[in-house]
């Protein structure tokens, strides 16, 4: 089977065009996919905003999709299949991380706040960019001197 997968659209017209050759339900960790032949290919279903292979949770979801697509027989492997589904992350931790999210969020919009009022005022002191430049190319020289002096 190839990476390549099929979605709804092309498994309707190949179905209505009567060129499914057959399908064939896996069992995986947490649900059900479907694997569709015709002519030479095969095809893991494609969920349809995710592109990748779509997984069904319950296989009563599963039978009502194909048949719905116009497909009634196909043949099921459920060796690894297994119904406990991957476990939700820690709620705790999740919770904690947007926590930490919205106090960082409001610390950076109190310094975005803080900087607007300092530009504001009237009594603020302007340097030039060139200034800067000339200081940061000065500290640069002089660090450089130093690291040069320091590894002989």
């Amino acid at each position: 089977m190839t990476a390549e997968t099929i979605d709804h659209s092309t498994l309707a017209r190949l179905v209505d065009a009567g060129a499914v050759d057959g399908a064939h339900v896996v069992g995986k960790t947490g649900g059900w996919s479907v694997v569709i032949r015709y002519g030479k290919a095969e095809r893991p279903l494609a969920a349809q905003r995710s592109r990748q292979v779509r997984v069904f949770k319950r296989m009563d979801t599963l039978v009502s999709y194909l048949k719905d697509v116009g497909i009634s027989k196909f043949d099921v492997d459920a060796a690894d299949y297994a119904p406990q589904t991957a476990s939700r992350p820690d709620r705790a931790a999740a919770l904690r991380r947007t926590h930490e999210a919205a106090e960082y969020d409001k610390w950076f919009r109190e310094q975005v706040e803080e900087a607007i009022l300092e530009a504001d005022d009237p009594n603020a002191i302007w340097i030039p960019h060139e200034v800067v430049e000339e200081e940061m190319a000065r500290e640069r020289a002089e660090l450089l001197a130093r690291l040069k002096g320091g590894a002989k």
